[in-house]
């Protein structure tokens, strides 16, 4: 060879790089595009996975069918793992299943890359120019449409068609390189030095194996291995036979991405990567013998039911290694759980399974499914919303008592309220700053505001108990109609509440009369309580210390509904009104 068969096969190996990057980023766009789209089914998805194992098999499935990851898939099963919202078991289901859900983007490839070992020359059909026309309307709907649902569409299609043009290319360089007369026998040679065919050796199958391995670990995705292998064997250049070995190695390399993922976690999101890894580690020793000992006639059955084209014969080959390994180890969930447990070990002091050892729900894993994301930031705003209210009632409760003695209690929970605040505040920055939809993103703008008011309400309280203080010191007390409005202002509060939460909680409209009713019931109130000390006071009835704690207490009570009615508004946002 000369110089320039070596700079066309520099070249080349340039093309099926690019190749592989275009197929990647179509393969992001679609499927942050179809995790948009899908965010609420997927959040009601995950919710109907804890039921049982079908379930949760069928969600992985549904899920990374979705968003084209099984990586994906597994590190959010290891942040949910993690906050404690799923356990090991529910995890496994969900592992297994994101396994099967993998396989469609191997079926995608086989459809796009030619089959020349099997035609002998160009399918008539050209599916990856359609797509790559299908590439260029997206683009046009991304470009010129305002409409958000439409742009979605479009990067839909978009990713869809870019994931046909980088096979295409893959596969159009290998076609080239092969094709030339002085280059092309000397990568046959090669790859026959290697094993092209039905009888080779033992170490040739462990490099293949590992080389599936090492790919998939280093590429992060075995989706882009998979679509290599099709491309290869799409021109001959390996058989079915040595495609086993290489999907079978891409199997264990794909949970690099959660082992990675899980450094920092809890004990148990470390056992739920190490779940997945057992489980396509078990599945390889499982198919391992029956390849490697019957090999050929596994190889010559998929050609029969393939008709010879060895693309779909590696796309099925993939399906059912994966269809099988969970036919079989679901039934073993329970022992895979055992497993994980016996190599992460628990330290010393550590809550077990059902009690995470961390409290913190927003885990930054979450941010790779932004849908997910939202809902679980709403559900730790609810948490920060009813430790402030809890902590209202309690400055209440003292104030009327004139006891300090809970004080210390107080402060722990408003100093919880402050950590939740800034913790909240901080993830919805990060998630804001990820490529989300306008609603989600409306949402977000939202929370801000709302985790806002929630902090107010707590410095509200933090007044009451500083009145409190000020009672005790001088010895003050209240009338019995006083402390009667007092408790008269705390029901319409404490029914104001009671609507917002689960108007917030739910996001749902349906309360909004309850609201306005109760809401306006405090600002009455407060307007009763102004005018009852007025009379107190001209009556005589009042002393001046008890008098100004209870103004100023009226105000701090009614402005608290005010920030429980901010609240409320903050839904209609992102709600339609009859929704």
């Amino acid at each position: 060879m000369g110089i320039g068969d070596v700079l066309k096969i520099i070249y080349s190996v340039f093309y099926l790089l690019g190749g592989i990057a275009v197929f990647m980023i179509g393969m992001e766009i679609l499927s942050s595009n179809m995790e948009k789209a899908a965010g609420s089914k997927m959040r009601t998805l995950i919710g109907k996975a804890t039921k049982n194992k079908f379930l949760g098999i069928g969600t992985g499935t549904v899920i990374t069918a979705i968003i084209q990851s099984s990586s994906a898939t597994t590190v959010m099963v290891v942040g949910f793992v993690n906050i404690g919202l799923m356990t090991l078991t529910q995890a496994a289901s969900i592992i297994m299943g994101a396994n099967i859900g993998t396989t469609i983007t191997a079926f995608i490839t086989a459809l796009a890359v030619g089959d020349a070992a099997a035609t002998g020359n160009v399918a008539e059909l050209d599916v990856s120019a359609i797509f790559a026309l299908i590439a260029f309307l997206g683009l046009l709907m991304t470009l010129f449409s305002k409409v958000e649902r439409t742009k979605r569409i479009g990067n839909m299609l978009a990713g869809l068609g870019m994931i046909f043009i980088g096979l295409y290319t893959m596969d159009f360089t290998v076609s080239e390189i092969t094709s030339d007369p002085t280059i092309g026998p000397v990568i046959d040679n090669m790859f026959i030095a290697i094993g092209n065919g039905k009888e080779f050796l033992t170490w040739e199958a462990l490099v293949l194996f590992l080389l599936g391995h090492i790919l998939t670990g280093i590429m992060q995705s075995s989706s882009a291995v998979t679509g290599i292998v099709i491309a290869l064997a799409g021109r001959g250049l390996i058989s079915i036979y040595m495609a086993m070995f290489i999907v079978l190695g891409s199997n264990i390399g794909t949970c690099i991405t959660a082992l990675i993922s899980s450094i920092g976690t809890s004990t148990n999101a470390k056992r739920a990567a190490c779940i997945h890894l057992c489980f396509n580690v078990i599945g390889c020793l499982i198919f391992a013998i029956p390849v490697t000992v019957w090999g050929p006639q596994i190889a010559d059955f998929l050609n029969y039911i393939c008709g010879g084209r060895a693309t779909w014969e590696i796309a099925i080959f993939h399906l059912f290694f994966n269809a099988v390994n969970t036919l079989i180890l679901m039934w073993f969930i329970p022992q895979l759980v055992k497993l994980s447990q016996l190599i992460v070990r628990d330290k010393k002091g550590q809550k077990t399974e059902q009690q995470p050892e961390s409290d913190e729900q927003l885990d930054r894993r979450l941010l790779k499914t932004p849908a997910i994301a939202v809902g679980q930031s709403r559900k730790e705003i609810v948490k920060m919303g009813q430790i402030a209210f809890s902590n209202y009632k309690l400055a209440v409760s003292m104030l009327l008592n004139s006891d300090i003695s809970k004080k210390e209690e107080f402060a722990e929970n408003e100093k919880r309220i402050n950590e939740l605040n800034k913790y909240i505040t901080q993830f919805l920055v990060k998630l804001s700053s990820e490529d989300i939809s306008d609603t989600d993103e409306t949402k977000v703008s939202s929370f801000y505001h709302v985790v806002s008011d929630i902090e107010r309400i707590g410095d509200y309280a933090e007044n009451i108990v500083e009145y409190t203080e000020e009672m005790v010191k001088e010895n003050a007390k209240f009338s019995d109609t006083a402390v009667a409005e007092i408790k008269e202002m705390d029901g319409y509060l404490s029914e104001l509440y009671k609507y917002v939460e689960m108007a917030f909680a739910n996001h749902n409209l349906s309360y909004t009369q309850n609201i306005e009713s109760a809401e306006n019931e405090v600002d009455a109130m407060c307007a009763k309580m102004k005018e009852a000390h007025i009379q107190r006071t001209h009556d005589g009835l009042c002393t001046p210390e008890a008098g100004s704690v209870y103004l100023q207490l009226a105000v701090n009570m009614e402005r608290i509904g005010d920030h429980m009615n901010n609240i409320a508004n903050s839904i209609k946002t992102y709600v339609e009104p009859n929704s």
